[in-house]
């Protein structure tokens, strides 16, 4: 299946913008110590497609809004805050191209959230 473009990179700026936010937001909570904010990306090459994740090591993502966050217009920040592409038109566009994204979040500390894009060949 090819790709747009343009499509793809949208949806993986608004995730690694979301993580951003996130450590940042954690690291605003937890002043004072010895918390290290991380962003990592990693792709690779998976039978019939190729797999790219977000993770981060932020506050997650509460078990009561999870299955919540790629509805339509539904946000966890505050007006003005949630500018971005959104998660819900994310989904829709890598399901556009057949693929599929995932979330795994862990309320635990340094355990954040992961989300991960699958797009087939």
């Amino acid at each position: 299946m090819e790709v747009i473009q343009q499509d793809i990179g949208r949806v993986i700026l608004n995730m690694v913008n979301n993580s951003f936010y996130a450590v940042n937001e954690k690291s605003k909570a937890v002043n004072g110590t010895a918390y290290q904010p991380y962003v990592k990306i990693t792709t690779k090459h998976i039978l019939g497609g190729a797999e790219i994740t977000i993770e981060d090591n932020g506050p997650g993502i509460s078990t009561e809004i999870i299955n919540k966050i790629f509805q339509p217009f539904f946000t966890t920040k505050p007006t003005g805050q949630g500018t971005g592409l959104g998660l819900s038109l994310s989904y829709d566009i890598i399901k556009s191209h057949g693929g599929d994204l995932r979330v795994k979040s862990s309320t635990t500390t340094d355990q954040g959230t992961a989300f991960t894009i699958y797009i087939p060949e």
